[in-house]
């Protein structure tokens, strides 16, 4: 890793509790008590944020107990500030930013959507110290801090990846949407306009009688009084009821089957630290999320028997697998993966594969790797490195111990 000529090399104890905290804050460790106890925990104070905000405006509430909620937020401050800046100072260990010096990758690191939120989340505190600020005004930008919790809810992970993937076809329901919108309201400023010219006297006035009727909510303060505007107004429900439909299924859709592909939540961290995909930016890292199959696999279980069509690799998130061979057995433990070979050949698998404690695997299918080698294609190069080293040792070593050696030669 780069560092900036005017910083000293961290010392060996340093570089290795950064490594911890950056495995407890960003890797995403399914496996990882302390991981899980400090997502709880921050999740737990987030949620008590938003209902100590939501009591504030209570007054009698307020009156007795403002004082403990005030003392509460300062809390809640100081920790949220610590993580923000542990996150900062533990950056450096993302494998995309390891190429840069520690103040370029910082920099990057804290451009990032979800460190902008955690900043928005701490900065009005701060800045009531130097600016005149109500402070009744500063309490709504606590609500801020609800959405910390993408950072550490799968509903939201997922959700917030659905809308991304389904962009375009959200974008189209939006243009039909905006197209009935318009022609709906238009329709009705020249049929009501004389009616009712409060109300229909421009196409931008009709356009609120036309969001209430296209939504179906009907308010009724707004109704068309013609016989020729309430025909219009029929149509314009039924039409409403197909045409707003459009995003919902889109969304659920997409939701539903992103909830049923994984069995627990794919971070940003945890791609991340997977060898083959730490040379890829940020936002690359993400497109891969979408191409990756989360697995739980319990103890015991065969995930692969020799002979088997090998048609996925399989990236270890968390315990470890047993490849059951001639000799002594190969243990891969978190960080390691298996069955490249199926994302080039259509092979066989050579050995068995069990998982000897309850294991969190990430499949990447053939398929799916064709469409990612695409569009990165430094990837697929990656691997068709592993596999040409494969095909010239002579079968001098295992599928797995292969890849362990090109991992220390690295």
């Amino acid at each position: 890793m780069p560092q900036a000529a005017a910083q000293p090399d961290p010392s060996p104890q340093q570089r290795s509790l950064r490594a911890r905290l950056y495995h407890i804050l960003e890797a995403g460790k399914t496996s990882d008590r302390a991981s899980l106890i400090f997502d709880v925990s921050i999740t737990t104070l987030i949620i008590a944020n938003v209902v100590a905000f939501s009591l504030e405006t209570v007054p009698a509430i307020e009156a007795v107990y403002g004082g403990h909620l005030e003392l509460f937020n300062i809390v809640s401050v100081a920790v949220f500030t610590v993580e923000y800046l542990v996150r900062i100072w533990v950056c450096t260990e993302h494998g995309p930013y390891r190429r840069l010096s520690p103040m370029g990758a910082r920099w990057r690191f804290v451009c990032t959507p979800m460190m902008i939120v955690d900043l928005l989340a701490i900065a009005p505190f701060y800045l009531a110290f130097f600016f005149a600020i109500d402070l009744r005004v500063l309490r709504v930008f606590r609500l801020l801090r609800f959405f910390k919790l993408a950072r550490y809810s799968p509903a939201l992970m997922s959700l917030s990846r659905v809308l991304w993937l389904e962009r375009r076809a959200l974008a189209a329901a939006l243009i039909v949407m905006s197209g009935a919108l318009l022609v709906s309201s238009t329709l009705l400023y020249f049929i009501e306009r004389e009616a009712q010219p409060e109300a229909f006297g421009s196409v931008p006035a009709a356009m609120w009688w036309s969001i209430a009727t296209l939504t179906t909510v009907g308010y009724g303060d707004v109704v068309p009084i013609t016989a020729a505007g309430r025909m219009i107004g029929g149509l314009v429900m039924l039409l409403g009821l197909g045409m707003f439909a459009l995003p919902i299924g889109i969304i659920a859709t997409g939701f539903s089957q992103e909830i049923h592909r994984r069995e627990f939540a794919v971070t940003w961290g945890m791609v991340a630290r997977v060898p083959l995909f730490s040379a890829l930016e940020p936002d690359e890292i993400f497109a891969v999320m979408g191409r990756l199959e989360a697995m739980s696999v319990a103890q015991g279980t065969h995930i692969a028997h020799a002979g088997d069509t090998a048609d996925a690799m399989y990236f270890i998130v968390g315990g470890e697998v047993e490849v059951v061979r001639d000799g002594d057995p190969v243990i891969l433990t978190e960080g390691d993966f298996f069955g490249e070979l199926a994302l080039l050949q259509d092979t066989r698998r050579r050995h068995e594969l069990i998982a000897i404690s309850d294991c969190n695997l990430l499949k990447l299918s053939a398929d799916d790797f064709a469409i990612l080698s695409r569009r990165h294609p430094e990837i697929g190069k990656a691997v068709e490195l592993v596999a040409s080293r494969r095909a010239n040792e002579d079968d001098a070593f295992t599928e797995t111990e292969e890849l362990a050696a090109a991992q220390m030669d690295d």
